[in-house]
């Protein structure tokens, strides 16, 4: 049985954990937190399962192998969520819907009416919107937990530890899965803020996310269930995650307000803020170097790519076949 270490414990280590194992691997998983947990990237993500919206900003693999992502996580967690995402903006924001429209696909335009069929709470507030019947969501905390414990019964060992992945080279394959953590081993590793917050709101109620184009800051909206809801995200190029800045609480606050003005009342549980790793295209990159594999550069699209990294992280090592995102360069 090939004996295999991965780094790092957050949505890609566990994925490519998950995948290994299936493959037959003896797995072990060193992350420097015991648990998931706020010290993880990926307990602040939205769980947005959007291949299609993101097509918006992100290049086409992203859209093409994020369709990957709901079948993967329904099979292995049982969290998904399959109501699509709904698209709206402000009246006189309508050119923001239609640029949205031009840049995007799968979708079916819906009237004020059908927006108020889909979403009740959200009533004559909106004339038009994009809705993207196939596309889903999760709860992130949700699905890694039911991933890792997954894991742990199938055998998977984890250990507490503040690893250098190149040690564990020493003794058999090694796979660097530690996000913005690991710029200090890849040089055009950045860091792009993402700041989010938790809501309860026992006055609105949504089936889906909802995102909410708005020229300075697009805002969505995931239902977590019983009036709770995640709102994010703002991108700012920075690597700091200790905290959120003013400005980015009044926007987030001011867009969850035009959506829907119950919002003034919620409850602000969390605030989040962490530095998402990214490569100079926002593109993920898996590299190799002898003993020690890196996969590394999610962006905003961890639970999106991570089963289709993943995947590609296993079949070079089981099929001996190149990864589509393989950087060559420093292999």
């Amino acid at each position: 049985m090939m004996q295999i270490s991965i780094i790092g414990g957050g949505v890609a280590g566990l994925c490519v954990a998950r995948v290994l194992r299936d493959r037959g691997a003896d797995v072990l998983v060193v992350d420097r937190h015991d648990g998931i947990g706020p010290h993880a990237c990926s307990w602040w993500a939205g769980g947005m399962l959007a291949p299609f919206c993101e097509g918006e900003s992100a290049e086409e693999p992203v859209v093409r192998l994020g369709q990957e992502a709901a079948d993967w996580w329904q099979v292995k967690t049982d969290a998904v969520n399959r109501c699509g995402t709904l698209v709206v903006s402000p009246a006189r924001d309508k050119a923001e819907l239609s640029r949205f429209g031009r840049r995007t696909s799968h979708f079916e335009t819906v009237s004020g009416a059908e927006v108020e069929a889909l979403e009740p709470d959200l009533a004559g507030r909106f004339n038009t919107g994009l809705f993207f019947k196939d596309e889903a969501h999760l709860s992130p905390r949700l699905a890694l937990g039911r991933l890792r414990d997954g894991l742990v019964a199938d055998g998977v060992t984890f250990k507490t530890e503040d690893a250098d992945p190149k040690l564990y080279t020493r003794e058999g394959l090694t796979v660097d899965c530690r996000g913005f953590a690991a710029r200090d081993t890849i040089n055009d590793l950045r860091g792009v803020k993402g700041e989010i917050l938790i809501l309860s709101c026992k006055d609105v109620v949504l089936n889906r996310p909802v995102r909410l184009l708005h020229p300075r800051i697009p805002l969505y909206v995931v239902p977590r269930g019983d009036g709770i809801f995640m709102l994010g995200a703002t991108m700012i190029e920075s690597s700091q995650k200790t905290h959120v800045t003013a400005r980015s609480l009044l926007e987030l606050l001011s867009a969850a307000y035009a959506l829907n003005p119950a919002f003034g009342e919620a409850e602000v549980l969390e605030i989040g803020v962490d530095a998402r790793p990214a490569f100079p295209d926002n593109l993920p990159r898996i590299r190799r170097d002898g003993n020690l594999i890196c996969a590394n550069g999610l962006f905003r699209h961890g639970f999106l790519l991570a089963p289709a990294m993943a995947r590609m992280v296993a079949e070079m090592i089981f099929d001996n076949t190149k990864p589509e995102m393989m950087d060559e360069t420093s292999a």
